[in-house]
């Protein structure tokens, strides 16, 4: 279960920040997480109730957002969501695709005290 770790990582991320302006309590987190990232959300929000529990971030809201799988076609310039994992342009055909959006996995904004 790699939604650990990346729990884990989430949270230094987060305490560093917190630190950087004072902050003492966590109210939410927001992140993008995209489609090809392999993240379960159920279990990292498991991981991270987890992780914070007996913490000053425990009971902080994680507000997930799952961001497509996009791609741009270098044959034809269309740009289009890939479905299924299809890297196939539905306009020409072309297998020459490059992905935009739905890899990354990143923390948007922070709601603390």
């Amino acid at each position: 279960m790699h939604e650990m770790s990346i729990a884990q990582s989430l949270i230094e991320i987060i305490e560093e920040e917190m630190k950087k302006h004072h902050a003492k309590y966590l109210r939410s987190v927001r992140l993008n997480i995209g489609q090809l990232s392999a993240v379960v959300p159920e279990s990292l929000s498991f991981c991270f109730e987890v992780i914070t529990s007996g913490t000053p971030l425990e009971g902080a809201e994680l507000i997930m957002d799952m961001v497509p799988l996009k791609g741009v076609c270098r044959s034809c310039g269309q740009t289009f969501e890939i479905q299924n994992y299809a890297f196939t342009c539905p306009e020409c055909h072309s297998t020459e695709i490059e992905t935009v959006s739905g890899q990354d996995l990143s923390i948007v904004e922070m709601e603390v005290d």
